[in-house]
């Protein structure tokens, strides 16, 4: 199963502890999150399903290239990290 870490920013605002979840894709990886806390779907995803703009995924190191479907593949010991962009000055 890939690991999955999310930057103490997102945390701020909703739970989401590093956890292991199975899937081929990114999407698949997420919606399995997502299944269990559902309202960390509404940070992460707009209401089309699409990454929302201020978002980054990165499997092993790698920004994924498919914000709108999430097509990209997960390997079974991939490490993925979600992060949240900060703007401001």
């Amino acid at each position: 199963m890939a690991r999955v870490d999310f930057t103490p920013n997102l945390a701020r605002h909703v739970s989401c502890p590093a956890c292991e979840a199975a899937g081929q894709t990114v999407g698949e990886v997420l919606e399995a999150i997502f299944a269990a806390n559902p309202l960390l779907r509404s940070y992460v995803l707009d209401d089309q399903a699409a990454l929302r703009r201020h978002m980054s995924v990165f499997i092993d190191g790698h920004q994924v290239k498919d914000r709108a479907k999430l097509s990209d593949p997960v390997g079974p010991d991939a490490r993925i990290y979600v992060a949240q962009a900060l703007s401001g000055g």
